[in-house]
């Protein structure tokens, strides 16, 4: 495929995953003061109790633009296979361009950390009130793009460095996670200038990169010891299929072994797309690790 076509492919991927209207949650609830740190609730449709909990952690290169509305479609599609699903918002990027450069800035530091780590931990809690019906025992953690960062970084707490105020005594209670496109391996991503540097955006230039990066880095907190799958559109304009494929060789090389779901055709969105027939595949390869 040339690249016009692909770039031709790719803007009609990306119109249809954000034509779809915004879907409101069943509940709401705050983990923290600031405003970003809510999350949603949406119930299992077909009303069963003991569903499955999927944590859903939305991309956008974790700049504030981006918050957790463009993924309530997807969370709603979940919700329509059974599961309960919780959409985390946290805090990202500041809009301020002359912090560092000439747009929006990906993510803060040390604050989108705070905000996944506390989410995390609040959520069992706010689950029981919330969506009582929900099977906390079994929760899978999925994320896009960014999201999908966050969600391997979820995974892996207790693998962080010993003084990290993030670090689990003992790995979390889950029941797996899908990364969808994640920007799962910095060194690849700041290679091919993935979102417009944005990992170096979030970590910081220089001396703080390479201090953060251990923190933060799913290619550095391996192995886990939790179920991981990966599904990658081929395809993909903005989180090149090499980063993931670079992640789970670095898994490989830490003796644990990630699933890696390519599929052909297929770019970015079509994976939060409920019309997209990916959608579908990740939604199974949740269901794999869930039930």
């Amino acid at each position: 495929m040339s690249d016009s076509a692909a770039r031709d492919r790719d803007a009609v991927e990306t119109e249809s995953a954000f034509s779809h209207p915004a879907v409101a949650p069943d509940a709401s609830a705050a983990y923290g003061d600031h405003p970003d740190q809510v999350i949603d609730f949406y119930a299992p449709r077909d009303g069963r109790a003991g569903a499955p909990v999927v944590v859903v952690l939305h991309g956008g290169a974790w700049r504030g633009p981006y918050d957790r509305l463009h993924v309530t479609p997807f969370a709603d599609f979940l919700a329509r296979r059974g599961f309960a699903v919780a959409n985390v918002e946290y805090r990202r990027g500041s809009e301020l361009p002359q912090q560092r450069g000439s747009g929006p800035v990906a993510g803060r530091w040390p604050e989108t950390f705070d905000d996944v780590a506390a989410a995390m931990d609040a959520l069992p809690g706010l689950l029981a009130v919330a969506l009582p019906q929900a099977d906390a025992r079994r929760i899978v953690v999925t994320g896009h793009s960014a999201g999908g960062q966050l969600a391997l970084w979820a995974a892996a707490r207790h693998v962080l460095p010993q003084g990290s105020p993030w670090r689990l005594a003992a790995a979390p209670p889950l029941r797996g996670v899908v990364a969808l496109a994640p920007i799962a391996d910095f060194a690849t991503a700041v290679e091919l200038d993935v979102c417009s540097g944005a990992v170096g955006q979030l970590l910081g230039r220089e001396a703080d990169f390479a201090a953060r990066s251990p923190y933060a880095d799913p290619a550095a907190l391996l192995p886990t010891g939790i179920a991981t799958a990966v599904v990658q559109g081929r395809t993909d304009l903005t989180v090149p299929h090499a980063v993931a494929e670079a992640f789970v060789d670095a898994a490989a090389k830490a003796g644990e072994t990630v699933g890696l779901t390519l599929l052909e055709e297929v770019g970015h969105f079509p994976l939060i797309d409920p019309a997209a027939d990916a959608c579908a595949v990740v939604a199974e390869e949740i269901a794999q690790l869930a039930w």
